[in-house]
């Protein structure tokens, strides 16, 4: 599949948004975060800042951006609108939790809240995932973990970033950076099984089905459709060479997993140079993701090339 930079910057932010928007919430609900209300109040805002640029970023992809709000009638059979529901419904509880710091109001209502708003952010990341783990003709993403993989991926840089914002802050937290490493050897984990199972794993289509011919018939293109390239094969044919996905593949593991963890472990153990490593460690961990999201689209493959 095409991979476009407007969808892969809205899966990259909005996560990272959701994920530490969920954070800054459950801390919050059990009374794991002690902050202020002003530090309270810029982590919210930063975190739905995160969401908002990343919808909108998602918008520029549509060929009509202005109808994007009529995708949410479809709730029932869409994950795409059950997404944009969920991504809606979250500024609710965030925003009225975000007016409790602003005005000191309603301070017994921010635990159900904080709740409530992490609640929605997780299921708002999961939907997202389904969009592309409910596609049965790609079989990269017709996977049972790709939806997890999402939701941990929200989850990790939503923790680098809270940390990252808790150390410039002077509040440091040894628990935070314990599950960040955490985060990242479980997320690992999952993306490696991942890729293993979309290399091994048989194509659930083949030339001989889509023409009706036994697999034991042996079928060969004489001549391709047609003389140049057309939507469809640019959009859902794009082709990356294997060892150029290796490479890539290679890359986003040190910078989206082993660096971050190595950072966490050098901040626990040193931790007079915290503030270099934190900043190291977004940075690294932010043009991983990057790469990670350039791959899960790239690698991806639409059934409809078996006619090409």
């Amino acid at each position: 599949m095409h991979p476009a930079y407007s969808v892969i910057i809205f899966t990259t932010i909005s996560g990272a948004g959701y994920g530490l928007l969920l954070l800054t919430a459950l801390g919050l609900a059990l009374g794991m975060l002690a902050l202020s209300p002003l530090f309270m109040l810029v982590l919210l805002g930063i975190s739905l800042t995160l969401v908002t640029i990343g919808l909108f970023s998602s918008m520029t992809h549509l060929g009509h951006p202005e109808r994007a709000w009529r995708a949410i009638s479809q709730w029932r059979s869409s994950w795409l609108s059950r997404e944009g529901l969920f991504a809606l419904l979250t500024y609710i509880p965030s925003g009225l939790l975000g007016l409790t710091y602003v005005f000191g109001i309603m301070t017994e209502l921010r635990p159900a809240l904080a709740i409530i708003t992490a609640i929605l952010a997780l299921i708002t990341v999961y939907c997202t995932g389904m969009i592309y783990a409910s596609l049965r003709t790609i079989r990269a993403w017709y996977q049972p973990l790709t939806s997890p993989i999402y939701v941990a991926l929200s989850l990790l840089s939503g923790a680098l970033i809270l940390q990252v914002f808790l150390t410039l802050s002077g509040g440091a937290s040894d628990i935070l950076m314990q599950l960040g490493m955490l985060l990242c050897g479980v997320t690992l984990l999952l993306k490696l099984f991942y890729w293993k199972k979309i290399d091994e794993a048989p194509y659930d289509y083949t030339v001989q089905q889509a023409l009706g011919f036994p697999d034991a018939v042996e079928v060969r293109q004489v001549e391709p459709a047609h003389t140049q390239a057309n939507f469809v094969m640019r959009e859902m044919g794009y082709k990356v060479a294997r060892t150029n996905s290796a490479k890539l593949r290679k890359l986003m593991v040190v910078l989206g997993f082993v660096l971050p963890f190595l950072c966490l472990m050098a901040a626990i153990m040193v931790p007079t140079q915290v503030i270099p490593l934190m900043l190291v460690l977004l940075v690294a961990h932010m043009i991983g993701l990057m790469v990670e999201r350039w791959l899960f689209f790239a690698e991806a493959q639409h059934v409809v090339n078996l006619y090409y």
